[in-house]
C-alpha cells in the first residue's frame, strides 16, 4: 500500500525524528495523522448522493446497517503453524494498467510471490468511497490457491462533497465540525464494507491504513484527522469486526499525532529487509499502543509480510482460510 514517493517520506522521516528507519515508501499497491474525544452520538437522516467528477451521483451504501459476515466454520480456521508466516498484500496497482480512478490506475503490478501463505486486500481505490475495481477478480485468486485472506482500508480526508453527503449521518453530532468529520470516516467504513460484501471477502478483521495519500492527502490538522479515523474505527467495530491499524511512527505522528487507539498494529520498514520487517515487531516500534501482528517489507515490487512472534499459531484470529 506504501510507495507514494520515497523522496518525499524520506524528507518526512528527517523532518518528523521519530527514530523510525527507512520510513515507510506507501503504497506499493496504493502507489506511489492528536488525538480527540468522541462527539456525542446523535441520529441524523439518510444522505443524499453527492456528485462524482463524471457527473453521476455518488450512490451511499444500501444500508447504514451493514450486516455481519457469516460466521467462519470451524473448518474453514487454518491449522496452527510455528514460527513467521510468510504473505502479501495487494490492492487497486495489481488491477490492469488503466483501470480504476484517474489518479490511482491500475499497474498490473505482480501479485503475492508462490510461497505466501496469506494476501491481504485493499478495499480502496486509494482514497475513501473509492472501492478497489478489481478486487473480486483479487478474491478469486486467493480462493483458487486455497490461501488465507484479510481485509484492509485506506483511511483519507474528506471530500467537500463527502463532508456535505455524510457530515450529518452516523453516530456523531454532525451539528458541531469534528462530529460531522467523524461521521464521513463512519461512513467510509459502511462502504468499504458493502465493497467487501460484494467482492466476496470474508476477514475476521480490517485494517486501518493510515499514511499520506497522494493527491487526496491529509491537512496539517491532526485534530481533525483523529476525528476520521476514529469514526472509521467506529464504523468496523459497530458492524461487528474486529480492527488494526497500519502505519509507522512517523507517518501516524505526522497525519494523526498522539491519537491512541490500543488496537493492534501491522508495521512498515519500507524497503529494507525481512530482518528489518522482524524487528518492527518490538515494542520500541509501536505507534498507537497496540500490540504487533504483522511486519511487511517492500522487495522487487512487492508487499511482503510476516507474522510476528507468537502470532502464527493463531492465524485463524487474523486471517479467513479459503
Amino acid at each position: 500500500m506504501h510507495k507514494h514517493g520515497l523522496l518525499a517520506l524520506l524528507l518526512l522521516g528527517v523532518l518528523v525524528g521519530s527514530g523510525c528507519t527507512a520510513p515507510l515508501e506507501p503504497e506499493s499497491r496504493r502507489a506511489q495523522r492528536a488525538a480527540t474525544a468522541a462527539p456525542s452520538p446523535t441520529t441524523s437522516p439518510r444522505p443524499v448522493a453527492a456528485p462524482t467528477p463524471s457527473g453521476k451521483p455518488l450512490q451511499p451504501p444500501p444500508s447504514l446497517q451493514v450486516p455481519k459476515l457469516p460466521r467462519i466454520p470451524e473448518a474453514s480456521v487454518p491449522p496452527p503453524q510455528t514460527g513467521p508466516v510468510l504473505g502479501g498484500d495487494v490492492s487497486w496497482p495489481q488491477c490492469p494498467q488503466g483501470m480504476g480512478i484517474p489518479q490511482k490506475q491500475g499497474q498490473g503490478s505482480p501479485m503475492p510471490v508462490a510461497g505466501a501463505r496469506f494476501v491481504i486486500l485493499g478495499l480502496t481505490n486509494g482514497p475513501g468511497f473509492y472501492p478497489n475495481p478489481c478486487l473480486a477478480s483479487q478474491v478469486e485468486w486467493v480462493r483458487s490457491r486455497g490461501l488465507m485472506a484479510a481485509a484492509y482500508s485506506v483511511i483519507s480526508t474528506p471530500e467537500q462533497r463527502h463532508l456535505a453527503a455524510y457530515g450529518r449521518t452516523g453516530p456523531f453530532d454532525g451539528r458541531t465540525r469534528l462530529g460531522a468529520l467523524s461521521n464521513v470516516g463512519y461512513q467510509q467504513a459502511r462502504f468499504n464494507l458493502d465493497t467487501m460484501r460484494s467482492a466476496g471477502l470474508r476477514s475476521p478483521i480490517i485494517w486501518l491504513d493510515v499514511e499520506p495519500v497522494p493527491e487526496f492527502d491529509w491537512p496539517p490538522d491532526a485534530t481533525a484527522n483523529a476525528a476520521v479515523v476514529r469514526g472509521a474505527a467506529r464504523g468496523y467495530t459497530d458492524a461487528g469486526f474486529a480492527i488494526g491499524a497500519y502505519s509507522t511512527q512517523a507517518l501516524w505522528a505526522h497525519v494523526v499525532g498522539d491519537l491512541r487507539l490500543g488496537i493492534p498494529e501491522w508495521r512498515a520498514a519500507g524497503q529494507t529487509s525481512r530482518a528489518e520487517a522482524l524487528r518492527r515487531c518490538g515494542r520500541d516500534r509501536m505507534f498507537q499502543g497496540g500490540p504487533s501482528v504483522l511486519g511487511q517489507w517492500v522487495e522487487a515490487g512487492r508487499d511482503l509480510n510476516l507474522t510476528c512472534p507468537g502470532i502464527s499459531a493463531n492465524l485463524g484470529r487474523w486471517f479467513h482460510q479459503y
